[in-house]
């Protein structure tokens, strides 16, 4: 109820989205993702088989999720590597989260980020890879 889902969307089967969430254009939305309430998903993202979002979480344009360690066209053995962003969290645009991660509650990942490593609540990462600057509060500002 009260999602808004823009042009060119694409959202697969058995894919779970909240209330009020916008899902914007050419956005991948894989089978079996769940998006919890009020997220925001911006222009050209991916969010594959494997990411759960919790609610209240805003996702910058083209950021990339993986869900695959040892991606490989001929890989019969494929596993999925679940990845996890809290409540409120905030993933700036182009960054690329790899899978099996947790983003910690209220945490922001600035634009071009890499993140490699689960991020604790309250912080804000930068950088490739990304590295702790600060912990910040609900709305960003550093503590």
């Amino acid at each position: 109820a009260g999602s808004k889902i823009w042009i060119n969307a694409q959202i697969r089967e058995n894919a779970i989205i909240g209330n009020n969430c916008t899902i914007s254009k050419d956005v991948y939305i894989d089978q079996r993702v769940f998006i919890g309430n009020n997220c925001k998903i911006q222009n050209g993202v991916s969010i594959f088989y494997g990411v759960h979002l919790e609610d209240d979480v805003f996702v910058g344009p083209n950021a990339c999720f993986t869900n695959d360690k040892l991606p490989r066209a001929f890989n019969t053995k494929w596993e999925i590597f679940p990845t996890r962003l809290c409540k409120g969290t905030s993933i700036g645009a182009n960054s690329t989260i790899l899978c099996g991660l947790t983003i910690g509650e209220y945490s922001m990942v600035g634009a071009g980020s890499v993140v490699t490593k689960d991020v604790p609540p309250y912080t804000l990462v930068l950088g490739s890879p990304a590295k702790i600057i600060a912990k910040i509060d609900k709305f960003g500002n550093k503590l």
